[in-house]
């Protein structure tokens, strides 16, 4: 193997990778799918472009695709640093400062009213 695969799920590199990819190949760290859509060179942000593969069902499940081609840049990173990538750009798109990252208050030193507002102004603002 001469080129260098990374999980799509985890951006763990993947070991011993035989090629062709069986469509039960998991990750060893995370144990995700690897014979999924997101592997795949044809997978971009509208589904699958490849004209002859039927649509997938779900992009991040094994599938019997047989157009499916391996992408080495597969991992895109977790929500969390899309969600401060796409906040850094909209900051530098706006002449602001790019966001300090978010420290978490200790919840012992806040009241239950205070505990209580902070966890809907989180909600509200999209934070889990």
């Amino acid at each position: 193997m001469s080129q260098q695969y990374q999980c799509w799920h985890c951006g763990e590199a993947l070991q011993d990778l035989i090629l062709p990819l069986s469509r039960r190949e998991v990750c060893g760290h995370c144990q995700a799918d690897q014979h999924v859509c997101k592997m795949c060179t044809h997978f971009g942000q509208r589904g699958c472009e490849e004209e002859r593969a039927e649509p997938p069902s779900d992009t991040e499940k094994a599938n019997f695709c047989d157009y499916i081609t391996l992408t080495p840049n597969a991992y895109r990173g977790s929500p969390k640093d899309k969600n401060a990538r796409a906040k850094a750009k909209l900051a530098a798109l706006f002449g602001d400062a790019p966001p300090e990252p978010e420290s978490e208050q200790p919840q012992q030193t806040m009241s239950a009213a205070e505990r209580a507002e902070q966890k809907l102004r989180d909600m509200l603002n999209g934070k889990s």
